[in-house]
């Protein structure tokens, strides 16, 4: 089954930087990656991509080689009232 994985990616804060973390991200030929947010405009110089992989592996597999090292790959959870309480131990009284 597969997990939801947030992936972070810094790089300088400097335009010769944003741009050629911008240009090896579009270049890698992966649609996934291709979606990527990034922050730059508005002086956070990382971008961001969740997506849906088997393992932390195969989601940190899918950014660029050069950029691979500085990124920053964290699976996502959600919970329900249920899951919270039951882990509280208030769950059925």
């Amino acid at each position: 089954m597969a997990s939801r994985f947030l992936i972070e990616i810094p790089h300088e804060a400097t335009k010769a930087s944003c741009l050629r973390a911008i240009e090896s991200i579009l270049k890698s030929g992966s649609h996934l990656v291709t979606q990527a947010d990034w922050g730059c405009k508005d002086g956070e110089h990382k971008c961001w991509l969740v997506v849906e992989m088997e393992s932390k592996d195969d989601a940190r597999a899918i950014i660029p080689p050069a950029l691979r090292t500085q990124a920053r790959v964290t699976q996502l959870n959600a919970f329900s009232m249920a899951e919270v309480e039951a882990m509280l131990g208030t769950h059925g009284g």
